[in-house]
């Protein structure tokens, strides 16, 4: 299991095109990839789970992957979330 922590940079948070550009981010890997923030936990590949963190400018949101691509898929998020987030 990986872990990994980031502040929210995007001004307007994570919306609904950020949302739908991580839930297609993470239907690339095999390995379960959750997102935790606002004291919920959410399904990265799920849109609706995402939106429901209702993530700011600002917060900080965890990721939290396992499974057998884990180690690449964190590398890969990472500069997702650095790009996008």
């Amino acid at each position: 299991m990986k872990k990994w922590q980031y502040k929210i940079r995007a001004e307007w948070g994570v919306h609904a095109r950020e949302a739908v550009k991580l839930v297609r981010e993470t239907k690339k890997y095999k390995s379960h990839i959750l997102v935790a923030g606002n004291g919920k936990l959410a399904e990265a590949s799920d849109l609706m789970e995402i939106m429901e963190l209702d993530l700011k400018c600002g917060q900080t949101a965890e990721l939290i992957l396992e499974g057998e691509d884990e180690e690449q898929a964190l590398i890969e998020m990472k500069l997702f979330f650095e790009n996008n987030l």
